[in-house]
Order: C-alpha cells, then structure tokens, then sequence
C-alpha cells in the first residue's frame, strides 16, 4: 500500500493505491456471474470462412447456445447444425482490444471437449502486426488438443522461422489421460528470453529466445491477448475426420488468471 500526501492551501488529502503482489492477478475472469461472457473483457470472431485451417464451424456472436457462464463455469460449446453453410457453430472468444500484455504468467483451468473432429484451443496473438501478417509478428498456443489424440495436449509456438507450414515449429506434447473428464491448469511463463509451459503447476517445455535475437525466431517483444476456442475439423483438429455422433461438444473454464509474473 501507497499512501500520498497532497497539501492543499485549506486541506491535506491522503490518497492510498494497492497494486497487486505477484500472487495477485493483474486481470482475471472468475466466472462469478450468469449469462453471456463479460463484455468488458471479452469479445468474439465471427464467421466460417475456414481461419487458415480449412474448418467447419461458423463461430457466433452472443450466442448463448455457443457461449454463457453458468453456475461459476464458461461454457464454449460446438454444435452439429444444419443451418450453418458447414453445418457446425462454435465461439471463439477473445481479448482483443480488451486487454492484452506484454509478458506475464498466464493460466487457464479447463476440461476439453472429446471426440474425433474436435479441435479446443487456449492461446495468444498478438494485438498488432509488429513484424508483418502471420506468422511473423508470433503465435503462442498455451494449450491444444485434437480429438483424435485424446489426452495428449501440445504448447507449440510458431513464428516466421519456425511454423507448421515449414514443419518448423517449436513445441512439447503431455500426456493428461482426464483431459477431458478433469479440469487441469494450463499455463505459461512468459519472460524477455523465454516462454516455460506449465500444467497444473508441472514444467514441461520452455521455447527460449534465440542468440540471433531476430524477429524471424523472437517476435515475443509486443502485447498478446487472449483465445479460447473450439474448432471443428480442419487441417490438423479434423486430419482424421470427423465423427458424425459426438455434438455437441464443449470446453469448460473455471478461471483465466494473468499474473505479471510467476507466483510463487
């Protein structure tokens, strides 16, 4: 606690500012309320014209079916419906123009969707092309998981240099065999020189800043926000196809969370 003294020619004012410890969120969505995502956190990408990867789903805007908290929990769900042009919706919810951050400890409790052709994601982009259109200005994928693979979860991040579409890409996989049946932690740490992936408090990779420096390798230096998503099929989610008998299908949130740093 900061307290400032302000004398004034007829009154002294005393003005007193917490800032948040390193066990403290800077910004969190608890979940604590009813009905569609916070707007004042959250907004949304719409459409269903493929988002790079070939897939099925049109993600809605203010959709309850597709997005709501209930009973302490977001719910993302996608839904098998042919009144959709690929006969799938889903939601794609975001920070964007919201909030976004320049390094930081990051986690999201979450349960995953299962079933062949299902593709959740919890991830980053950056706010600004600092560097130029994907990948080039970064990619930061804290928690992926396809529905053909169940239980193995990827952190994966891709930049200009190092991409799925060179092969390049840099990543680890886990093994959380209840991925889809538990909540789990899924989380980064996110400094100058390096990004360490975490689930449920377990370290398991770290991507560090190259020697060169170079934005073809580093593009980590400018804000990020925040992505959680489920995809339908595509290039990767739906590599295998897609089951017919599974919808819908749902990632659940407990809380996002956004530290300045590790806590400890």
């Amino acid at each position: 606690m900061l307290n400032l003294f302000v004398l004034f020619p007829f009154a002294l004012f005393v003005y007193s500012f917490s800032f948040p410890s390193a066990n403290q969120p800077i910004w969190a969505d608890e979940f604590d309320y009813s009905g569609l995502p916070d707007s004042t956190k959250w907004t949304y990408d719409v459409g269903d014209h493929g988002w790079g990867n070939n897939e099925l789903q049109y993600y809605t805007r203010g959709d309850l079916r597709n997005a709501r908290v209930e009973n302490g929990i977001l719910i993302i769900e996608a839904h098998q419906d042919s009144s959709f042009s690929k006969a799938y919706s889903s939601a794609r919810l975001l920070t964007r123009g919201k909030a976004f951050w320049q390094y930081g400890y990051f986690e999201i409790k979450a349960k995953l969707p299962q079933g062949l052709g299902t593709w959740p994601a919890i991830w980053m982009m950056p706010e600004s092309s600092k560097y130029g259109g994907w990948p080039k200005s970064g990619e930061i994928d804290i928690m992926e998981h396809v529905g053909y693979d169940q239980g193995v979860i990827h952190g994966t991040v891709h930049t200009d240099a190092f991409n799925h579409t060179k092969g390049t890409q840099k990543g680890m996989q886990k093994k959380v065999e209840d991925c889809s049946e538990a909540f789990h932690v899924y989380a980064i740490d996110w400094q100058k020189d390096k990004i360490d992936y975490y689930i449920d408090g377990e370290y398991y990779f770290t991507f560090a800043k190259t020697e060169s420096g170079k934005s073809e390798e580093w593009p980590f230096d400018h804000p990020f926000h925040l992505i959680l998503n489920i995809a339908v099929g595509g290039n990767w989610g739906g590599s295998k196809g897609v089951a017919g008998d599974i919808w819908p299908q749902r990632m659940e949130v407990d809380y996002v969370r956004v530290f300045s740093k590790k806590p400890h």
